[in-house]
């Protein structure tokens, strides 16, 4: 995705605070791009069903699936628009039910081109750890890890309101410096997690990382806090966070 990409749907999981967030970044670093930011009001496996299971993605068309399950006509018509980038922005929730390795691979295999089918940023567990910063630098927090216990009791979220620097977050990460700050700490994280300790100025892969968060989860039941939605600014242009 380049700076020539001028309208981006961004498909969100949450109709608060993930859509909040992704208005925040656009605006903070005053991306200039068209955009629309569209809430699918449920999860990841649900996606999975509709696009996925007994069904071939490829003879699929996102867009469409998307329009017939929409009933608000505002919405649907957004559906009929032609996007140079599509982003799918949704939480690991390695608690839910319809949890499985194999549904979340094989999405993440497919979603990997924002221009074509769209790119998939999984958040881990999910979209607060944007804000799971006890300060901002936090030198802790490459060593923050969610439980899968804590998960299934619904704790997470009360945790991340309890350890934010700000215990608000429309106070927290509100100018660029501090968001700059945010991003690459993700991405040091992410780096460590796929333990890559020399590495250019791309992307640490979301196909990596997701093997690595995996791994942990079967291993030791729990998943390290990461957000990756937050990617898509130095993936659009690296220099906004220099």
């Amino acid at each position: 995705m380049g700076e020539d990409k001028q309208k981006i749907l961004l498909l969100v999981e949450g109709a608060k605070t993930d859509v909040v967030l992704m208005k925040h970044l656009i605006s903070i670093y005053q991306m200039d791009i068209h955009y629309e930011i569209v809430s699918y009001c449920t999860n990841i496996y649900t996606l999975y069903h509709e696009m996925f299971e007994n069904n071939d993605p490829e003879e699929m068309d996102l867009l469409q699936l998307l329009k017939s399950r929409e009933s608000n006509p505002s919405i649907r018509s957004l559906f009929n628009i032609a996007y140079s980038d599509i982003l799918l922005i949704f939480d690991l929730d390695p608690q839910d039910a319809l949890f499985s390795p194999e549904k979340i691979e094989q999405m993440a295999k497919y979603f990997v081109e924002s221009s074509d089918m769209g790119k998939l940023y999984i958040n881990y567990p999910m979209i607060e750890s944007f804000y799971h910063m006890a300060d901002i630098p936090d030198p802790d927090y490459n060593f923050y890890f969610a439980t899968l216990d804590e998960l299934l009791a619904g704790k997470y979220k009360a945790r991340v309101n309890r350890e934010n620097r700000n215990h608000d977050y429309r106070k927290f990460a509100t100018d660029k410096a501090e968001c700059n700050t945010v991003i690459t700490q993700n991405l040091d994280k992410a780096w460590q997690l796929i333990r890559c300790t020399e590495h250019s100025n791309s992307l640490p892969s979301q196909m990596e990382i997701l093997a690595a968060q995996l791994s942990t989860i079967l291993n030791e039941q729990k998943v390290a806090v990461l957000n990756t939605c937050s990617f898509f600014i130095p993936e659009y242009n690296p220099k906004l966070i220099l």
